[in-house]
């Protein structure tokens, strides 16, 4: 199921301090006290109405880590435009040294598991377009892959939103906690007012 490792959050300070840009007539000291006296103002602006610009600073907070999940995850996870993929595993590359034990999760049946084990023997056996493409095609979705993605506080603050009750609940659920235990993600991904805060 889906797992996150070796995150790094980057900009942090800078984006805070940056936040009170829109008072200021120069360059900020981006100092330990300027970050303390921009927090406050920082939280009000992460809470602000979703769309009202407030909060564009917590796109300069980025986030980046290694993820393993499921295949059907992709398509969801891809339908948001700032999480960026640096690089990832290739199921059509190494699909035919693939671990069939290993590399599926709980739910793909031993069946599925079986019948892969042998379409994957007839291509080793005689490898061509039809074998291969019998393999690819007949991939349980259960197959779990990893790549390292890069995005932001306020991308993941969309994503949390949108997912954190998902039917898919092993999955976006580890992913929602994940988010939860980022640096001030109460204050600026998951939200105070209006009931938004953990539950």
């Amino acid at each position: 199921m889906l797992t996150v490792k070796n995150v790094k959050v980057y900009d942090l300070k800078e984006s805070v301090i940056a936040s009170r840009n829109a008072l200021r007539v120069d360059l900020p000291d981006y100092s330990e006290e300027e970050f303390i006296r921009s927090l406050e103002r920082a939280k009000k602006l992460a809470n602000a109405p979703a769309g009202s610009g407030e909060q564009t600073f917590l796109s300069g907070i980025r986030v980046s880590f290694d993820i393993i999940y499921p295949n059907y995850i992709s398509p969801e996870l891809q339908r948001y435009h700032w999480i960026d993929i640096v690089t990832s595993s290739s199921k059509m590359h190494k699909i035919m040294k693939m671990d069939m034990d290993y590399c599926f999760n709980k739910y793909v049946t031993a069946e599925s598991k079986i019948q892969m084990k042998e379409l994957v023997e007839n291509y080793n056996n005689a490898p061509c377009y039809e074998h291969f493409m019998l393999v690819i095609s007949n991939c349980p979705q259960g197959i779990e892959l990893f790549m390292r993605v890069s995005t932001n506080y306020l991308q993941l603050k969309t994503i949390y939103r949108q997912r954190r009750h998902h039917k898919l609940k092993e999955d976006w659920g580890a992913f929602c906690s994940f988010v939860e235990t980022l640096p001030f993600a109460n204050e600026f991904i998951i939200g105070e007012r209006n009931g938004q805060g953990k539950h």
